[in-house]
């Protein structure tokens, strides 16, 4: 059974940073192509950072440059580094297998709330 542990959210002002983990245990996590997903009230789940199991990674326009996913094998955790916060970066951020489609039934945590607020 797939177990995935969010944490790192909070509460920051605009142009500030945070660091999300995700800690999975998950079998074989290093053979998963990987992902940070968010969704912001009444706005669908979106994935916006995949790694892939060699560590090639993607990123949404709306966060290139500012959001960094990376992962830690040996640890099965998963990071994303967001710098330079925008308001419009609130949501419930999520980790999961990527892309969406691949993502097993009632897999998802439940999430850290990120809130960009002066």
């Amino acid at each position: 059974q797939v177990q995935l542990v969010e944490s790192g959210g909070g509460l920051v002002q605009p142009g500030g940073s945070l660091r999300l983990s995700c800690a999975a245990s998950l079998s074989n996590f290093g053979i998963y192509a990987m992902g940070w997903y968010r969704q912001a009230p009444g706005k669908q789940r979106e994935l916006i950072a995949a790694i892939t199991s060699g560590g090639t990674t993607s990123h949404v326009d709306s966060v290139k440059g500012r959001f960094t996913i990376s992962r830690d094998n040996a640890k099965s955790t998963l990071y994303l580094q967001m710098n330079s916060l925008k308001p419009e970066d609130t949501a419930v951020y999520y980790c999961n297998r990527a892309p969406l489609a691949a993502v097993p039934s009632r897999s998802w945590g439940q999430g850290t709330q990120v809130t960009v607020s002066s």
